[in-house]
């Protein structure tokens, strides 16, 4: 099947309620931006939770379950729901909602990695809220850790409740790790890939990097299904392109908070829009959510527990 999916990130665990008003913060407005994006074109949505008083990333199983029912009763998105989280949080409470809610997809970050935000603090004279700053600032002396140890077991979760990883790759040796992990036989191919590109502490986002990303993936794993996202300004510069490249794509505010230079996007769906439009230009058609599960090989939506 020759379609492209289209997966929006909702909300994230990286922008902070100050830098736009457009984030949403509370269970409603997540799960609102999430059915406008499916309306828009989207198969996928990406999903975190926050804190709905202070919008603080959040791992609350509540809090989450609250925001994937709320999507399930209006449309039939694919929810991939972050293991990723928050800066801080244990690996404990990053996985607790695979086994939980048992969705169809979630993400599996494969690698330790500096994951650098705190430059962005010079943009704001004043914060909203008191702990945004320090949120930021301690990714000067952070390490997102996503040791082997915690890979295998994260894997293992994975398999047991039947739900197919999306595997984050921000640099080329989280690509070796996928290989070491197949060949011990912890993963089982086909696998799908997420290759996130621009984070300060991962590689550049430029089509060199992402053409290398793709060619070494292919040199030591084989076939695989593949997506790309990028951060901040290189959004839709590194989507198109992996449009072009034959690739899967994912957009929103997670991502990035701008539709174009100097205008905010309004919401999700604004990205979700514009991404399919680009595509549309270049002769490419969108999947639709159970087109996307085929594509992947997920088990749908009557095998979750939410």
């Amino acid at each position: 099947m020759d379609k492209r999916i289209i997966t929006a990130a909702i909300t994230g665990g990286i922008h902070t309620p100050t830098m736009s008003p457009y984030l949403p913060i509370t269970p409603k407005q997540i799960a609102d931006e999430a059915v406008r994006a499916c309306e828009a074109g989207a198969a996928v949505a990406h999903i975190h939770a926050r804190n709905p008083d202070t919008g603080k990333p959040t791992p609350d199983l509540d809090t989450i379950g609250e925001i994937i029912s709320d999507v399930k009763s209006r449309c039939d998105i694919v929810l991939c729901i972050s293991t990723g989280g928050g800066f801080g949080m244990s690996a404990q409470d990053r996985s607790a909602h695979v086994p939980r809610y048992k969705p169809e997809l979630a993400s599996l970050n494969f690698g330790s990695m500096n994951f650098a935000l705190f430059p962005i603090i010079q943009k704001y004279k004043e914060f909203k809220y008191s702990w945004e700053e320090e949120y930021l600032a301690m990714t000067e002396d952070f390490i997102f850790p996503n040791t082997f140890k915690t890979m295998r077991e994260f894997s293992n979760i994975f398999a047991e409740n039947n739900t197919k990883p999306e595997f984050e790759v921000y640099d080329t040796g989280m690509i070796n790790n996928a290989a070491f992990m197949i060949q011990q036989g912890h993963i089982r191919k086909p696998i799908y890939l997420q290759f996130v590109m621009g984070i300060l502490g991962g590689i550049h986002a430029s089509m060199e990097n992402l053409m290398f990303l793709h060619r070494t993936a292919k040199e030591s794993i084989g076939d695989f299904t593949w997506s790309v996202c990028a951060a901040g300004r290189h959004q839709m510069p590194m989507c198109t392109t992996a449009l072009l490249m034959g690739g899967n794509v994912r957009v929103g505010l997670e991502d990035s908070l701008y539709l174009e230079k100097g205008k905010m996007a309004k919401s999700n769906a604004e990205q979700v829009e514009k991404i399919i439009r680009i595509a549309r230009e270049l002769g490419i058609e969108t999947a639709t959510p159970d087109e996307a599960r085929q594509i992947l090989g997920l088990k749908g939506l009557n095998e979750v527990n939410f």
